[in-house]
């Protein structure tokens, strides 16, 4: 080791990372001089770091690069705004991406190190919750890998959301501090500060050619400052950016406080500022969580916007031009306030008139729905966003006036519909984020088929009928380079054999597996792969929960966040029921299953985090009844998050997949699942549709109601009581429940649950899809007793996955949305 580190000091720092030799000792030069440790002392962590350190000079030249083409050809470009970017560990994928994962590892090895105990050190960047920040990162993922000209701008979130514990059955929450030991991937741009400004009050006068100016004055002011997280593409030159914004305060410390003895108040400003990127989506059941959630929204676009419009003036000075050059992206409504934003800016900070300004405006911004649910449409009450953001108020109520002026020329006289189309809601004095952000955008995007149909038709089928042509689809999509060539290299590497790699770029080239289906020997590799994933899976499991799950059963998955509308209920009274089963002596010859579910609850959403005690509850005494537990395990899964979704999703055999008809937007877990060899049990919901549509009948397990016939069924009046009566099943089930059996200790602990699913009406049709799920249900346990028809089944689940790529997303958002064309490179 010592010859080692004396010839790495004295050679050339620069890695030729074609050469193992050159990558050994350009680790040892890491090591010695930015981590700071002698490599005779090194452990995992100094390795980590070392190799991290080693790769982000790579990602620096080659973001450098990117960016001088970008100028140099004058490209337009994408700016993609969203609250989360769940990006998961980044040292493999940059390994895979830049292919050097093999050479690393024997690198490595030569230094005693293993690199799968080394990746191991890595935290999952706290950047996110769920769907919405995990489409984010594949978004940018594909963008690289086809050279898109692609930024992605964010919080960079210190604790993230929570990270998750069970104790008691019960979800705790814990501060994520994932930042703790530093990011060493990051870039921190100590030159690029933005302020950002909250509360004061709005001054206007008339200029000297009589126009109306608006200043406003008197401002609590934070600054943002830039942190650069580089993100590779697949087998690509191209680097994405993703541009992380962290608060800070304008004045940190007070010291005429401080020498007054006033210590809590002399850094009392530093503390309020940097609130701002804490904690992914603050608790809002207080005004004062609330209002943190608007000023972290706020925040985060304005900082972005000010941005892009210096990148803009980089290059150009005419700011008329930005609709040619650039298109910004609003992943939900979260950065909604970026268009009243765009307007201050344009107007107050570079004297525009409103009426150009406007046009601009318009013809910039691109807005994603992902949601159907009326609750989850944000809004914002008029008395906060004028006491936080009065100028952007003033702004909004303009753009309104100006909208209702053209419904009245579209709709004349049809009151109720100037009041369902005002982005004033009168009726509770709040603003509709999502009305604010149709009208702002060129173009409004849903995300499935269904979820598409049902925006234009249920819930904005004025505004449809208003901009013809304004709302498209684009269905959701993987990156198969984290689901499949990554976390899953055993079959990644079997398809590889059997048909070549053309599919890590195009997903749609996995359609030559078709006939393999009916190729015995390759049917037995492919099961032999998914024998391996349930075992280190069991294994993770087992480390995680002390649960011991045998990887002959069935391994039924449904890990989500946990919501009424995702019916991990519906799942549970499954689980009962075949428990019932089981103890009665009618399931002498069912598959043995282990049920796996995952998933947080949000801090607040008191009836969901019940929900996650009922099911710990329900596994505690299943799991510990002799006379049943040789047959069926409940496993929660604590603190899900991407790297344990990298092994559990290879593992599954089923994925759950069962939301009300009507509710989801359109899922990604659904195409990870089945991308990985596992049969889907799911609703005629979100891309379920699309995926049955592309699978084909026969290889997936439809149950339950349509949306149109969930619709159909409440206008007739719904009775959740008769439907319990009519099914002694379903009854004794809900009794079990609600009687205390699984919690003697407290009887009426899920009371809440039975009263929402009966006083509440069971909004989400539970009980409406019991029968039809038994049913479906039954169907996977026939077809599993037949392992070479079940091996025939997931093959092709995997074959016809192409449709579900994040690249053909991109690709379509390219062409359709943003009119942006591939880097030469």
């Amino acid at each position: 080791m010592d010859q080692l580190v004396k010839d790495a000091l004295e050679g050339d720092r620069r890695v030729d990372i074609q050469d193992m030799e050159s990558i050994r000792h350009a680790l040892i030069d890491y090591m010695v001089r930015v981590v700071g440790t002698d490599p005779r002392d090194a452990g995992p962590r100094e390795w980590f770091l070392a190799l991290a350190h080693m790769l982000k000079g790579i990602l620096s030249e080659r973001g450098m690069s990117t960016s001088r083409a970008q100028y140099g050809q004058d490209t337009r470009r994408v700016y993609y705004l969203s609250m989360e970017f769940l990006t998961g560990r980044r040292l493999m994928k940059h390994l895979l991406d830049f292919g050097l994962e093999a050479k690393v590892r024997e690198a490595m090895a030569s230094l005693g190190q293993d690199l799968d105990v080394v990746a191991e050190e890595e935290p999952d960047p706290a950047l996110g919750n769920g769907g919405l920040g995990r489409l984010a990162a594949c978004f940018l993922d594909s963008m690289a890998t086809h050279r898109y000209p692609g930024h992605g701008y964010g919080i960079r979130y210190q604790f993230g959301m929570f990270s998750q514990t069970i104790e008691d059955g019960q979800q705790v929450e814990h501060p994520d501090n994932w930042l703790q030991q530093g990011n060493p991937w990051e870039f921190v741009r100590h030159g690029v500060i933005y302020p950002v400004r909250f509360h004061g009050r709005i001054v206007c006068f008339k200029d000297e050619r009589g126009r109306q100016i608006c200043q406003w004055v008197d401002t609590e002011d934070v600054l943002a400052m830039a942190y650069d997280m580089k993100v590779t593409g697949y087998g690509s030159e191209v680097i994405s950016n993703l541009r992380l914004w962290s608060a800070q305060s304008t004045n940190a410390f007070d010291l005429r406080n401080f020498n007054q003895g006033n210590y809590i108040e002399a850094v009392k400003d530093k503390t309020t500022s940097e609130t701002l990127s804490k904690v992914l989506y603050p608790m809002d059941s207080t005004v004062l969580g609330q209002e943190l959630r608007l000023k972290q929204e706020y925040f985060f676009v304005s900082a972005s916007l000010q941005d892009i419009i210096a990148r803009h003036l980089r290059a150009h000075d005419d700011l008329t031009l930005m609709p040619e050059k650039i298109t910004i992206q609003l992943n939900d409504t979260h950065p909604a306030l970026a268009i009243p934003e765009m307007m201050r800016i344009l107007m107050d900070a570079h004297g525009m008139d409103w009426e150009p300004a406007w046009d601009l405006t318009r013809r910039i911004f691109c807005y994603t729905n992902h949601t159907l649910l009326p609750e989850a449409l944000e809004t914002w009450p008029i008395g906060m966003l004028e006491h936080v953001l009065p100028r952007h108020l003033e702004i909004i109520y303009q753009i309104n006036h100006d909208h209702l002026q053209q419904v009245r020329f579209r709709f004349p006289g049809d009151m109720e519909v100037l009041r369902r189309m005002s982005l004033v809601d009168d009726s509770t004095q709040r603003i509709r984020m999502a009305h604010l952000a149709i009208v702002g955008s060129k173009r409004v995007n849903g995300v499935a088929a269904l979820h598409t149909r049902l925006l234009r038709e249920t819930v904005f089928p004025e505004f449809d009928d208003m901009f013809p042509g304004k709302f498209i689809n684009v269905t959701n999509g993987v990156t198969q380079r984290r689901w499949l060539l990554q976390c899953n290299a055993g079959l990644a590497a079997l398809i590889t054999e059997a048909i070549g790699d053309a599919w890590t770029t195009d997903l749609t080239a996995l359609t030559a597996l078709e006939p393999l289906a009916e190729d015995a020997a390759f049917r037995s590799r492919f099961m032999a792969v998914k024998r391996a994933n349930k075992e280190r899976l069991a294994a993770h499991m087992l480390a995680l929960t002390g649960v011991d799950a045998d990887p002959d059963s069935l391994f039924d998955v449904q890990v989500k966040r946990i919501h009424e509308y995702k019916r991990q209920l519906l799942n549970v009274l499954y689980v009962i029921h075949l428990y019932n089963r089981i103890r009665d002596g009618q399931a002498a010859d069912a598959v043995a299953r282990t049920v796996i579910i995952g998933g947080k609850a949000a801090p607040g959403y008191h009836l969901a985090k019940l929900i996650i005690r009922l099911i710990n509850d329900v596994a505690l005494t299943i799991n510990n009844d002799s006379q049943v537990r040789d047959r069926l395990r409940v496993i929660f899964v604590p603190n899900y998050n991407v790297s344990n979704a990298e092994v559990t999703i290879p593992g599954a055999d089923l994925s759950q997949q069962i939301s009300t008809a009507g509710t989801e937007a359109s899922g990604t877990g659904n195409m990870k699942f089945a991308l990985n060899g596992a049969l889907t049990i799911g609703t005629l919901d979100g891309a379920n549709i699309e995926i049955k549509e592309e699978v084909g009948d026969d290889n997936i397990f439809i149950f339950g109601l349509t949306a149109d016939q969930v619709a159909e069924t409440k206008r007739r009046g719904y009775n959740p009581w008769r439907v319990v009566e009519e099914d002694a099943d379903l009854k004794r089930v809900v009794g079990m429940i609600t009687s205390g059996f699984f919690s003697p200790q407290q009887v009426n602990r899920y009371h809440p649950i039975r009263d929402t699913l009966f006083d509440e009406g069971d909004r989400y049709m539970v009980f409406a899809d019991f029968r039809a799920y038994l049913e479906a249900q039954a169907a996977v346990e026939a077809l599993y007793r037949d392992p070479d028809a079940w091996a025939r089944n997931a093959i092709l689940n995997v074959a016809r996955m192409g449709l579900f790529s994040s690249d053909r997303s991109i690709h379509t958002y390219a062409e359709t949305i943003w009119s942006i064309a591939p880097m030469e490179m």
